[in-house]
């Protein structure tokens, strides 16, 4: 199973692939600029050949790049929209210079528009991207605060039908905990992907950042803990990480990462629940 982490790109992203490898990580998640802000950091052409080069001999699973975290496709205003497409462009362009086949993002927040016209303007969005040969965007699963959308596997299943591009999900397990999908036991993580594979269609499935989470089912709060230690729990996190329709993706932790237990005791973790030693 590939596995891996969400990486810093600091001092330059061909050090991401290190960073993996020094964690036991075989795939991974990067930011490719300070998410906070709008500015896009310059890739030289050496830095993403040494990305590129190093990432074929080291690591066997793939990347994926995290989008902005000001990038909204659902918003009604006209500013926000014209940054956030223009920002997913640049993240798209990034990914095939790179040969990253994913760029994640979230649907985003319809603030007081309906969900229906948020996700209208998220199709919208997306249709009015150049989207790359060998780049997928993936639209990843929500935990519903506020007015987000994504939480609902149906509002997911809009985008996918709507959009004119082969768009992909990604699944966060805390997210879908917290949007309502319970993931406590091997039976509701099998209810779970039954019900994914109902609405979406498990073909759309192409990754999975697998957190815990720090809150209850069903309370919309975004907080993640480590794999095990939060309201998912052993069982649930030893059949997410075992599940045959879901073994063979890419798993990327976003779990705490301190000095006392970080993403190379997480991912250990995970790959003692493989072989049920959990």
């Amino acid at each position: 199973m590939p596995i891996g982490a969400h990486v810093s790109v600091a001092g330059g992203i061909e050090h991401a692939v290190d960073r993996q490898r020094q964690i036991g990580g075989t795939c991974g998640q990067i930011f490719t600029h300070a998410p906070q802000i709008w500015a896009h950091t310059p890739i030289s052409d050496a830095q993403a050949e040494a990305f590129r080069t190093t990432t074929d001999a080291h690591l066997d699973g793939a990347w994926l790049i995290h989008s902005s975290y000001l990038v909204n496709l659902s918003t009604p205003k006209p500013d926000l929209r014209r940054k956030s497409i223009r920002s997913m462009q640049q993240e798209l362009d990034t990914a095939a210079r790179l040969d990253i086949p994913y760029v994640n993002v979230h649907a985003g927040a319809h603030t007081g528009a309906g969900a229906e016209a948020g996700l209208q303007n998220a199709v919208s969005a997306l249709d009015a991207l150049d989207v790359p040969e060998d780049v997928t965007i993936l639209i990843e699963t929500d935990a519903g605060s506020g007015t987000k959308l994504g939480a609902r596997f149906e509002e997911l299943a809009y985008l996918l039908h709507e959009s004119r591009h082969a768009l992909g999900i990604c699944l966060d397990t805390a997210h879908v905990f917290a949007a309502g999908y319970d993931l406590s036991t091997p039976k509701a993580v099998d209810t779970m992907v039954q019900t994914f594979d109902d609405v979406m269609g498990l073909s759309h499935l192409q990754a999975i950042h697998l957190n815990d989470s720090k809150h209850a089912c069903g309370t919309h709060r975004d907080e993640h803990a480590h794999i095990g230690e939060g309201h998912i729990g052993l069982e649930g996190m030893q059949r997410l990480v075992t599940h045959p329709a879901l073994r063979d993706l890419p798993y990327v932790l976003e779990t705490p990462n301190t000095d006392n237990f970080g993403h190379a005791d997480n991912i250990k973790r995970v790959r003692r629940m493989q072989v049920g030693a959990a």
